[in-house]
């Protein structure tokens, strides 16, 4: 099976995650792959294959050269629920160049997706426009999978024991929830969930997840005055009291934003709820206090209890770990190096597994996949950049 195969074969696995369920997995559908994967890696002759009851699967191969330091590769099963996660329908095209217009008729425009012109000769991997392609993070998966295989077949190739994680849930921020990171056996790791090839991030937002609950008051609006209490208005005038030009669509590179992700109600109930994001930590606290504060005066024009502000903090800046462990990061940069690419190292403007984990004791920086336009419908993966990127994780876990 091709490395191209493969990504084909799990991205027509529908795994969207749910911020609704409350269960876990958030989704009965993430178990597909998953025993896909656990079947998978035991066929290959990987060690100590297992999955777990909370669906995280887990796979050794073992060292074949003494004094190497046990390495991870990490990458999720879950796509974003945000827009349509399946049935995916994914197609390999050969790129020439000029705009790409998918089976549903929606047009991927140079002018817009500025990263095309650097693929014109790329075999690309696209959706039908109708779904997002699940690129983040099946790129990563089948990366990860196809360099087991290498490892495996080729022994002439030296290395430590490498340690294989697949998670779920990670695009709701519950990735790390249920990780054994003892079990995992690592002394460090790397997420294979980042973009454009290339990229080595060690620096994630902090952020956190905001839900706003205003409850109002219903009456016949005949006889609503000085009596009604719209919570769907009332709400709306949450939303308009944060600034503007703070949003994601506004803002780059370390700015911080509130993101509205969803908003529902009428008269009696409503809520909206957000994300919360900033690569500074003194910055994330006083947007959690602006939101609270908002909260406040609400309650005061309205009657306490009329707004509830319910903040729950979702991952740190990584970067405070991994300035800890800088041999982990040059490791990364070397591998890139070693394969003809020269790393691009930023902040990401989101966030990994690796940023819960390097708090949890394993320091993960987070690897380039090749793939673009996440957690939409115009979202594609470049196939030689993906194969590239196999040689890049075997540099990096190759004996030293």
């Amino acid at each position: 099976m091709s490395l191209k195969e493969r990504f084909l074969r799990y991205v027509a696995i529908d795994t969207g995650s749910s911020e609704e369920s409350g269960l876990h997995p958030s989704t009965e559908k993430q178990w597909e792959l998953a025993k896909l994967l656990e079947s998978e890696l035991r066929e290959m002759g990987a060690a100590n294959v297992r999955l777990s009851d909370t669906c995280y699967v887990y796979a050794e191969i073992p060292a074949n050269t003494d004094n190497q330091p046990v390495i991870g590769l990490i990458a999720h099963m879950d796509t974003a629920p945000a827009v349509a996660t399946g049935p995916v329908k994914a197609k390999a095209i050969r790129y020439e160049g000029g705009d790409i217009t998918l089976d549903s008729g929606a047009v991927m425009q140079v002018s817009e997706y500025e990263s095309l012109k650097r693929h014109i000769g790329h075999e690309l991997i696209v959706t039908d426009g109708t779904t997002l392609l699940g690129g983040d993070n099946k790129a990563g998966i089948a990366e990860i999978m196809e360099i087991a295989k290498r490892l495996i077949d080729h022994p002439e190739i030296p290395h430590g024991k490498v340690c294989i994680g697949f998670t779920p849930d990670e695009e709701i921020g519950e990735g790390a929830d249920h990780f054994d990171v003892e079990g995992f056996g690592a002394d460090f790791a790397y997420t294979v969930d980042g973009g454009m090839l290339g990229e080595v991030e060690c620096e994630t937002f902090n952020a956190a997840a905001a839900r706003i609950v205003v409850h109002g008051f219903n009456i016949h609006p005949g006889a609503a005055k000085n009596k009604m209490r719209n919570a769907a208005k009332i709400a709306m005038q949450f939303a308009g009291m944060l600034p503007a030009a703070e949003a994601p669509e506004h803002t780059e590179g370390r700015e911080g934003f509130y993101h509205l992700c969803g908003i529902k109600g009428d008269e009696t109930e409503a809520q909206l709820t957000y994300i919360i994001r900033d690569h500074d930590r003194s910055l994330f606290e006083q947007r959690k206090q602006r939101m609270q504060a908002i909260g406040d005066y609400l309650n005061g024009l309205y009657g306490q209890g009329t707004v509830e502000v319910l903040i729950r903090d979702s991952y740190y800046n990584m970067k405070q770990e991994l300035d800890k462990h800088p041999h982990v990061m040059q490791r990364a940069l070397d591998a890139m190096r070693a394969c003809g690419i020269e790393p691009v190292v930023a902040p990401v403007r989101g966030g990994t597994d690796g940023a819960r984990l390097s708090y949890m004791g394993l320091p993960c920086p987070n690897l380039s996949t090749g793939g673009y336009n996440f957690h939409g419908v115009m979202e594609y993966v470049s196939v030689p950049e993906m194969e590239k990127m196999v040689d890049v994780l075997q540099a990096v876990v190759r004996a030293k």
